[in-house]
């Protein structure tokens, strides 16, 4: 059986196609905002979360407060030095499990699109990248000047090649598979609240 196999490959090698340019695209760019803060505000609220924008990061916790669902949150996890943590220090959590019970996390975003509302996070400085599924709420921090358009700009500042968890998350959890009724929170967060900070 290997014998044919090894035909096969052989075969193969000899008729291999030479490499091609690839084509130009033009127009392929994306599509651009005149304002995208409020394209990306727009496009959050409509998916189900919720935009603040603070001039500094010092903003971000009194604005939490004002969060039902942070000031009676019992377990916060924080990564963000200007909001202290409550019953969590992540970096002492050796079992992800034992984050089950995290009513509120607050982390960092890297890069925002305003196109679709989408937030790229990555697990570069966190242990655990099940937080960011995991918690009941989720507040993402994200540099105003990080914000890009469309998908094309984004995809043209991630660094693909390096190894390591991204993803784009745009709101809270949702689905409408049952009875084409939408439902917040159905597998993941049941809030997201993004706050952008001028920087």
């Amino acid at each position: 059986m290997s014998n044919s196999r090894d035909k096969i490959l052989s075969a193969l090698r000899q008729h291999s196609v030479p490499d091609a340019a690839l084509p130009e695209l033009p127009g392929a760019g994306g599509i651009t905002y005149v304002d995208r803060v409020a394209q990306f505000e727009s496009i959050l609220t409509s998916v189900g979360g919720q935009f603040i924008r603070v001039a500094d990061r010092r903003q971000i916790l009194p604005q939490l407060q004002n969060l039902p669902a942070f000031s009676d949150a019992k377990k916060i996890c924080s990564l963000i030095a200007e909001v202290p943590s409550l019953g969590c220090e992540i970096d002492n959590v050796a079992d992800p499990h034992d984050l089950e019970d995290v009513d509120f996390a607050v982390l960092e975003g890297k890069l925002a699109v305003a196109e679709n509302a989408a937030i790229w996070v990555t697990d570069e400085d966190l242990r655990h990248r099940v937080l960011y599924f995991i918690a009941q709420h989720i507040a993402l921090v994200v540099n105003r000047s990080t914000l890009v358009d469309n998908m094309h700009q984004a995809y043209e500042k991630l660094p693909l090649l390096k190894r390591g968890f991204g993803a784009f998350v745009s709101g809270p959890s949702k689905t409408a598979d049952i009875e084409q009724s939408l439902v917040i929170g159905a597998h993941g967060a049941r809030s997201l609240t993004v706050f952008m900070v001028n920087d």
